[in-house]
């Protein structure tokens, strides 16, 4: 096995996705959805471990958050004909309490937030162009779900020859044997698989 890929401070960015009252609070829409989101809320904690980290450093932390119109509109085929439930159960709608970033998590003054209607945090958003204007070439991938809107992201900043790193226990989903899928085809083709440790540790 290779040894593993050092983790860059310099022109990296940690990316934060999805990390939302709607999928990570108790009175939030996934589990009026009837999903289990106990893996979901166990990442804020490791989440707030990274960005804290990333700040203290000096790398940039941006933020990626789902949010529809309130109508549905804007969110494609998906909702109407593959996921219904998502519109039954208003899952982030614009201007709701449900579409916050969790209060744990809450960006800081001059932190980037990009909204996004796909699981890919780049999918009609200026996110690539953002990071293409900070000059960042690296980026350190935590949120949920992971095999929803993490490993999409990680995907798409991969083949946009992004350095894509995925921070293993910092990132959650509501099903374990679609969590361990997704970090297993991450890792074959597109993304460093690593530890928060990891992380911390190659940014001492």
């Amino acid at each position: 096995m290779a040894d593993r890929v050092k983790i860059p401070q310099q022109n990296t960015a940690v990316l934060c996705v999805d990390m939302q009252n709607g999928m990570c609070d108790p009175r939030g829409s996934h589990v009026r959805l009837g999903l289990d989101i106990s893996a979901l809320t166990a990442t804020i904690e490791p989440c707030r471990a990274l960005i804290g980290a990333a700040r203290e450093k000096g790398v940039p932390v941006i933020y990626s958050r789902l949010v529809y119109a309130r109508d549905f509109s804007n969110s494609g085929v998906r909702p109407t004909e593959v996921m219904q439930r998502l519109k039954d159960a208003q899952v982030c709608p614009e201007g709701s309490w449900d579409a916050e970033i969790v209060p744990a998590l809450a960006p800081a003054p001059g932190e980037l937030v990009i909204e996004k209607t796909r699981m890919s945090s780049f999918i009609r958003t200026p996110l690539e162009k953002e990071l293409r204007a900070r000059g960042i070439e690296s980026l350190v991938v935590c949120g949920v779900t992971t095999n929803m809107c993490i490993e999409s992201t990680a995907r798409d900043a991969a083949q946009l020859d992004f350095r894509t790193f995925v921070v293993s226990d910092a990132v959650g989903e509501v099903d374990p044997a679609r969590h361990a899928a997704a970090l297993t085809a991450l890792r074959w083709g597109f993304a460093q698989i690593v530890s928060l440790n990891d992380v911390i540790a190659d940014w001492r």
